[in-house]
C-alpha cells in the first residue's frame, strides 16, 4: 500500500506466524499519515471483537486504538 514517500497503512489481523507483509485474516481499518488532518479509520466493533478473542496489538496499533477509543 502507499507509494514511494507516500505511506498508507492497512490495519489487519494476522497470525503471528505469518510474514509481516504476508497473509492476513481480516482488514479492520486504515491509516493515512500524509493528509492533514491524519486519516485514521478503524472498525471499532471488529477491533474489540478480535481483542476479546485474544489478539495482541503491536505497540503502534495500540497507540492508534487509544486515539479512536477502542481501548482505554
Amino acid at each position: 500500500m502507499g507509494a514511494k514517500k507516500r505511506p498508507f497503512y492497512r490495519l489487519v489481523v494476522a497470525d503471528s506466524r505469518a510474514p509481516r507483509d504476508g497473509r492476513f485474516i481480516e482488514i479492520i481499518g486504515h491509516y493515512n499519515p500524509i493528509v492533514d488532518p491524519v486519516e485514521l479509520v478503524i472498525d471499532k466493533e471488529k477491533a474489540q471483537d478480535w481483542l476479546k478473542k485474544g489478539a495482541q496489538p503491536s505497540d503502534t496499533v495500540k497507540r492508534l486504538f487509544k486515539q479512536v477509543g477502542v481501548i482505554a
